[in-house]
């Protein structure tokens, strides 16, 4: 019997997700461990890898196919000894509307047809048919070269590339008035961007973040001249070995806090108060695709170095689409930092079902008073955001306390 590939699910709440493209085609042999595919997630794009060995006797579910749910068939494996006629009633067959006319079963279940105006039926993926209409081509003209004619991807993009037809030259005799130039429209020229499967689950989350979690805000200044005098030093000892950012002390500070005031390490359940008894740091990362945010595990058992070499590997895997599901799931409290940008102050929405999310906004010299006197000092806006079924103000104070304290005596976080 054949071996069926399934789509796998790549994350606990995955539920479906996008075939991006096939790493081996039909007639390939396949070792167990090796890449036959990659899947598109709401996080990232990962290989599947085949747990058995074999040929890949068919393709069921092609290339760019989006929206293929969580444990359908998007492939067949012959093993050794087997040839293609095991594969005769392994694919499955898409019933079709009762007044057209019976054709053979369709091997891919998201197929989506085209009736021309011949009256023929065409066969194009989703993919190609999106293609088709962004790019104002008729898939019914389409030659198609995926299984039983269908038009796929690679179809559309050739006819894409294709020079347009040259159009008869009227006789002179026969020569009509020039056409009136079309009304321009209105509104601002644009283009539109498919929505990847990412940039609809960060935009589900966080409207439903907004719309239900009660958000309050908490701001506080921290004066960071010293912090950069510390990172200054340790850097010029690292010898190569590490390279601090103000990020890592961040971070560094964040878990040092959070050991302070466990509650502020904090969920909400419509049943209880679920305090974390690790420390797990998430780092907010853009990405070409969107937001995501990979975590730091036990960022309060780890040293300044040991932080930025993790967090730079993370950020490097996170924006090539390379992070594993237990790479960014997770984390008890996010620190969102748009330092590096310029940005004085923000507010972030929370990322549930995390209790708080940290802003940190850009260290900037600023008139202060010390002891009495004006001074000049490099300060740094942190606003907590906070879930308020979770933490209370009181709470969130004490733990940007903690934090200011820690930023202010960075020597503090090196014991």
């Amino acid at each position: 019997m054949p071996i069926e590939i399934r789509m796998p699910a790549l994350s606990p709440t995955m539920s479906e997700g996008n075939l991006a493209r096939w790493l081996k085609k039909e007639g390939d042999v396949v070792a167990a461990g090796d890449a036959v595919a990659e899947i598109e997630t709401d996080k990232a794009t990962m290989e599947l890898e085949s747990a058995d060995e074999g040929r890949l006797g068919r393709i069921v579910v092609p290339d760019g196919s989006q929206g293929v749910k969580v444990g359908a068939l998007i492939g067949m494996l012959l093993e050794e000894g087997e040839d293609d006629s095991a594969l005769g009633s392994a694919r499955p067959a898409v019933p079709t509307p009762a007044t057209a006319p019976a054709r053979a079963p369709i091997a891919v279940q998201a197929e989506a047809t085209v009736v021309a105006k011949n009256g023929n039926r065409v066969f194009a993926s989703p993919l190609a048919r999106r293609m088709a209409a962004e790019a104002g081509l008729d898939v019914a003209r389409m030659q198609g070269s995926g299984p039983h004619g269908r038009v796929v991807k690679a179809d559309v993009e050739r006819a894409r590339a294709a020079p347009p037809p040259s159009a008869p030259q009227p006789a002179p005799a026969a020569a009509k008035a020039p056409a009136p130039a079309p009304v321009p429209g209105f509104g601002p020229a644009y283009e539109e961007i498919p929505l990847s499967s990412m940039r609809k689950v960060i935009a589900r989350r966080l409207t439903e973040a907004s719309q239900t979690i009660p958000h309050f805000y908490l701001t506080i200044d921290c004066l960071i001249d010293r912090l950069l005098e510390v990172r200054g030093e340790l850097n010029g000892r690292a010898e190569g070995a590490f390279k601090l950012s103000v990020n890592d002390f961040v971070i560094r500070a964040v878990a040092l806090a959070l050991r302070k005031v466990p509650d502020a390490n904090a969920s909400f359940t419509e049943t209880a108060i679920r305090r974390y008894t690790e420390v797990d740091v998430s780092m907010a990362v853009a990405t070409p695709n969107g937001l995501i945010t990979p975590v730091i595990r036990g960022a309060d058992r780890k040293g300044l170095a040991s932080i930025s070499n993790e967090a730079k590997a993370l950020v490097d895997k996170a924006r090539q689409g390379k992070l594993k599901p237990e790479e960014y799931q997770g984390g008890g409290f996010t620190v969102s930092n748009l330092g590096m940008f310029g940005i004085k102050q923000f507010e972030a929405i929370i990322n549930p079902p995390q209790g708080c999310i940290l802003a940190i906004g850009a260290g900037e010299q600023r008139p202060v008073v010390k002891a009495g006197a004006l001074a000049i000092a490099t300060v740094m806006t942190c606003t907590l955001s906070v879930d308020h079924r979770v933490v209370d103000g009181a709470v969130g104070a004490q733990f940007l306390t903690a934090f200011k304290g820690l930023i202010e005596d960075p020597l503090s976080m090196l014991l």
